[in-house]
């Protein structure tokens, strides 16, 4: 063995005595961030359904190349939010959407709880469609940034607008059929007011991406508005 390396040149000996280092530590030396298939890099936090590329290209339902049907989906299926089940209104173009989910009040009409952001997982025409984020408004979700890395405690916060609020938070990840986190319930209103409130993982995410959602109601439908946004833990 030793005589092979010798007659090795340079980079070829280093490459040689690393992978024999790794196969000795039992430790991967693969790339921490491997190269994107095809050149494609998805810009946004995946949030649901897709934990990752690779589950987003074995997609084979009806409903993931619809973004109105994947919005309502996120809502009522990984939220939670039974009574959001109506699309105000939605803008799409070639690969992002913004769907408007909401409730009916009394009158009839639809009142819109959030603006889900969606983003299409590939770089095909047809790549089906990711929940990555809402566009905010009445209820911001400012803190910590899209895409920090965080640990076991969240330290949220944004801006609200409304009257006798209480917000509801939570962390969430795609796959787990409960939230890791719950905060119940903090006080708020007011035009355009600072909020901000704690909220700990009680059960161990998997490395990866975790959806934190801030929400209120309680005067009509039990959920009235609603934000999310996108952080990583490891």
């Amino acid at each position: 063995m030793a005589g092979i390396i010798a007659a090795m040149t340079p980079a070829a000996r280093r490459t040689a005595v690393l992978a024999a280092l790794c196969g000795l530590l039992l430790i991967s030396c693969s790339p921490a961030n491997p190269a994107p298939v095809d050149g494609f890099v998805f810009g946004y936090q995946p949030l649901w359904p897709f934990a990752d590329q690779q589950e987003a290209d074995q997609s084979t339902a009806d409903w993931h190349a619809d973004p109105g049907a994947t919005a309502l989906a996120f809502t009522r299926d990984f939220l939670d939010f039974n009574e959001i089940d109506r699309i105000a209104g939605a803008t799409e173009d070639d690969d992002e959407a913004w769907v408007d989910v909401g409730y009916r009040l009394p009158d009839d009409r639809v009142a819109t709880a959030a603006t889900i952001h969606l983003a299409r997982f590939g770089p095909a025409a047809d790549a089906p469609w990711e929940v990555v984020g809402t566009r905010d408004e009445v209820l911001t979700l400012q803190a910590p940034p899209y895409g920090s890395l965080v640990r076991d405690t969240v330290e949220a916060g944004g801006r609200i607008t409304g009257i006798d609020e209480s917000l509801h938070l939570q962390i969430r990840q795609s796959g787990q059929d409960r939230a890791l986190g719950d905060y119940c319930c903090l006080p708020a209103g007011g035009q355009d007011q600072p909020w901000s409130a704690q909220v700990s993982m009680t059960r161990a995410p998997r490395p990866g991406t975790v959806t934190v959602v801030v929400s209120t109601g309680g005067h009509v439908a039990e959920v009235e508005r609603f934000a999310v946004t996108g952080l990583r833990v490891q």
